[in-house]
């Protein structure tokens, strides 16, 4: 049984597409994302969820730019690192066309040196729109089977966890496809299941997020589970989540610039400031690394780094 005290913060700074906007001054840099995880560690935050941009900000799947980043964030605290296969897409600027990436791009991110704590992956596949994260048109992205089964796989065989992101209900069901593949077990107590409200075509309804939670937790008894949401519908889904008995919260940047009373916040510290006070509320406290750690079943203090 998990300690449901004890809340883990997902603090996700930048994303692919977000801007410096209304005040709200995006990490872009290896070395301002790293100031930034320091901030919200310091706020409460347990696991920092990145993107890598390249020079002129765009989305990047350079490895050496990860490099950089998990190491900047090492030299300043132990805050769990995130990364995630949603490299996203990038423009073409002599063509003006929009430019995907391949799946071996996206696998070739589980192998970093240093490597990140915990993965990330958009088990669904969609029509991706969220303006607030950066998302101005309707983008389409493919998740295959292939990619989703092969990323869990590898993920698992390397003792770790990954967060499977779960905009509505029926993604739930295709995870059992993934599951078939041999790929997991949905009896698995090391699934971390984000329930997100608002991207694509679903709506930030507290009638979908609930009907979601409750069938995750009749395929994935055991699984850890968490609630995010887009602009300003963020805090109220991650309210509700926490009074649902949630295992984790995921605020930041990557898809709101706000703070609960719809005001624009300065930094990602503001969130979770925020954050950290609504749980308190509901008598949940912000889990520390070290419990983070034992909540996903990780290994020790080091098992990042090897």
């Amino acid at each position: 049984m998990q300690n449901k005290d004890k809340l883990i913060v997902v603090a996700a700074l930048n994303g692919g597409m977000q801007r410096d906007r209304e005040g709200a001054k995006v990490p872009i840099t290896p070395a301002e994302i790293a100031e930034e995880s320091y901030r919200v560690w310091q706020a409460g935050a347990s696991v920092v969820h990145i993107h890598a941009r390249d020079e002129e900000g765009r989305n990047s799947s350079d490895k050496k730019i990860f490099a950089e980043i998990i190491a900047r964030i090492r030299d300043k605290c132990d805050i769990l690192v995130q990364t995630t296969n949603g490299i996203g897409v990038r423009y073409d600027k002599a063509t003006g066309q929009l430019i995907w990436p391949r799946d071996e791009e996206r696998l070739g991110l589980l192998d970093l040196e240093p490597r990140q704590d915990l993965f990330g992956i958009a088990c669904g596949s969609g029509d991706f729109y969220n303006p607030e994260g950066g998302y101005t048109t309707e983008t389409p992205f493919v998740n295959s089977l292939e990619l989703v089964s092969e990323t869990v796989r590898r993920v698992h065989e390397m003792g770790s966890v990954v967060e499977f992101e779960v905009p509505h209900a029926a993604v739930l069901h295709r995870m059992l496809r993934v599951a078939a593949t041999g790929a997991f077990d949905p009896e698995q107590s090391n699934l971390w299941i984000l329930h997100g409200s608002g991207f694509g075509n679903s709506p930030p309804l507290a009638s979908h997020f609930t009907f979601a939670v409750q069938e995750s937790r009749r395929l994935y008894p055991n699984s850890l589970w968490g609630a995010t949401a887009t602009g300003k519908d963020m805090f109220r889904m991650c309210t509700l989540g926490i009074s649902m008995g949630g295992d984790s919260v995921r605020v930041g940047f990557e898809d709101n610039i706000y703070m609960p009373d719809g005001t624009p916040a300065r930094t990602n510290a503001d969130q979770v400031d925020a954050i950290v006070e609504i749980a308190k509320i509901w008598g949940r406290e912000p889990a520390s690394v070290p419990e983070a750690r034992r909540i996903f079943g990780l290994g020790g203090e080091d098992a990042g780094s090897a």
